[in-house]
């Protein structure tokens, strides 16, 4: 599964769902105080935002049929329809998302099927494949970008040291723990940048063959500019 587009499986859920049936179920689950009009709909394959969103309208029907007391199902009751109006347009949402996805895969797609490398050292990379084309008869261009990111790994001043000095191997692993979570941010950045460049007009021609992520001026950190390749070539 890739980290930037919605999967084949939760595309084929998500298709067959009639956002006013589903509105209808929805609300006679409320009044009937039970999730069961929803078993029909297969919305625990419609990602996981909308499965989350599902479980928590659940667990407040759960709640409202085990309330006693009249201020207690008042305060449920309420929980219960927030929950039902959030799960309502979850999957309004990933609907929404859907259809910009396919408008996109027009003439843009990104690769968003990265391997974890193995070992991680100081400097990150994160190598993205791309097709992009201006317009849908025309073929298409085949490019890659590699995002460029050496984190700032020094110690944190701030906090106590241990009573005990880590040994050479947790040192390691730890710094090898530090360098995933980077590494992680580095990649989720630089897919939504280079997704957000093309959703934007950007022509493949102007996507060069590397870039070194800028860093936040305060914290020297990753932020949500950082991978815009974009905005160093305006300047």
């Amino acid at each position: 599964m890739g980290d930037l587009y919605i999967s084949s499986a939760e595309k084929e859920a998500l298709k067959t769902i009639d956002s006013d049936e589903l509105d209808l179920a929805i609300r006679e689950c409320v009044r009937s105080v039970t999730p069961s009009q929803l078993y029909g709909f297969n919305l625990e394959s419609c990602g996981l935002y909308v499965s989350n969103k599902l479980r928590e309208f659940q667990k407040s029907v759960d709640a409202h049929c085990r309330a006693k007391s009249s201020k207690k199902r008042d305060e449920t009751a309420e929980s219960m329809r927030r929950a039902a109006d959030d799960l309502t347009y979850a999957v309004q949402q990933m609907q929404q998302r859907m259809e910009e996805e396919e408008k996109d895969n027009l003439l843009f797609q990104v690769d968003d099927h990265i391997f974890q490398p193995f070992h991680y050292s100081d400097r990150l990379e994160v190598r993205l494949g791309y097709q992009w084309r201006k317009n849908t008869a025309d073929d298409w261009t085949y490019g890659t970008i590699t995002f460029l990111y050496t984190p700032d790994l020094s110690p944190d001043y701030s906090f106590p040291l241990p009573k005990r000095k880590p040994s050479a191997a947790k040192l390691a692993q730890e710094r090898q723990e530090k360098l995933r979570g980077e590494w992680e941010h580095l990649k989720l950045l630089s897919l939504h940048s280079l997704r957000d460049f093309f959703r934007g007009g950007g022509n493949g021609h102007d996507v060069p063959k590397s870039y070194t992520v800028t860093t936040d001026p305060y914290n020297r950190s990753l932020n949500n500019f950082s991978a815009h390749f974009w905005r160093q070539s305006a300047t």
